[in-house]
């Protein structure tokens, strides 16, 4: 009951670091957020959470910069404003030690660049697909609204209440579930789920959600790269790999599933299972 304390305050920091990530985030505000003492919190943060709080906010921080030079054209000096930079020359430093390239050739020439050339030449054997039948699986689960590139947010709520219930497994495993096409719905109003696969004799407590990924023929493409990078690879698995596949798409929503931890891996070598349902042959 203890811990499940703790998270909770710290659940409420993670909240309000989401919801003003652009702004100025002080420590002292934190603590009051998490109710805890200024001079103990960000221990018990670090202990909990296995980074610190500055590393969070300069992760998420560089995360949505990184959103915005693959997926779009704002200028790099507003990239690096909303991102609380000083200078466009502090950014760029900061990215490239984070992304291991500057803004400007991670914008050109970044993971998402073969994807692009791909999808424009219609090139649907530029990248390696794999057709395989998976089980069901049963997942512990936390519903996300809004962009799917903050699906991190859920997936921070739903390890936290993993925690909190005594249910975390020995060795998780990271997943999210899709269910709308962001070049149609608006993005505050996307729908997806932060998963856990979790064993069938485990009982879910609220706010916990109980869901099954769908057993069944799917098409995996492994995408090495940072996760705002991802847009393009969807674009190609859809509408240029699909089309001549032979196969169709099944009336289910696509998983990701995350093969390392983006607390500890560089963005540049985090690896992500990409699953689109197939109806079978």
């Amino acid at each position: 009951m203890a811990q499940s304390r703790y998270e909770a305050r710290l659940d409420r920091v993670i909240d309000y670091i989401h919801a003003h990530i652009e702004e100025d985030l002080r420590f002292e505000t934190l603590a009051e957020i998490a109710c805890l003492s200024a001079y103990h919190w960000h221990r018990i943060y670090v202990a909990m959470r296995g980074e610190t709080i500055a590393a969070t906010i300069r992760r998420l921080r560089l995360l949505r910069a990184a959103d915005r030079l693959a997926n779009s054209e704002m200028p790099l000096a507003s990239v690096a404003q909303r991102a609380r930079y000083g200078s466009t020359d502090a950014f760029a430093h900061a990215f490239k030690e984070a992304y291991g390239m500057t803004p400007m050739a991670y914008r050109a020439n970044g993971s998402h660049a073969a994807f692009k050339v791909a999808n424009r030449e219609g090139d649907s054997n530029g990248f390696p697909i794999f057709v395989e039948t998976l089980p069901s699986i049963r997942c512990a689960a936390v519903a996300h609204q809004g962009p799917y590139i903050q699906i991190d947010h859920a997936m921070g709520q739903l390890f936290s209440q993993l925690l909190a219930q005594g249910l975390m497994p020995s060795e998780p495993r990271m997943m999210a579930l899709f269910f709308d096409d962001p070049d149609l719905v608006p993005q505050n109003q996307l729908r997806s789920q932060a998963c856990l696969p979790i064993s069938e004799d485990i009982a879910l407590a609220p706010p916990l959600l109980d869901t099954v990924l769908r057993g069944g023929c799917y098409a995996r493409l492994r995408y090495k790269g940072p996760y705002a990078d991802m847009k393009n690879a969807y674009r190609w698995l859809f509408g240029v790999w699909l089309p001549s596949s032979g196969y169709e798409a099944e009336e289910a929503p696509a998983f990701e599933a995350y093969l390392n931890d983006p607390r500890d891996t560089s963005p540049q070598d985090l690896l992500t299972d990409i699953h689109l349902p197939l109806k079978a042959l």
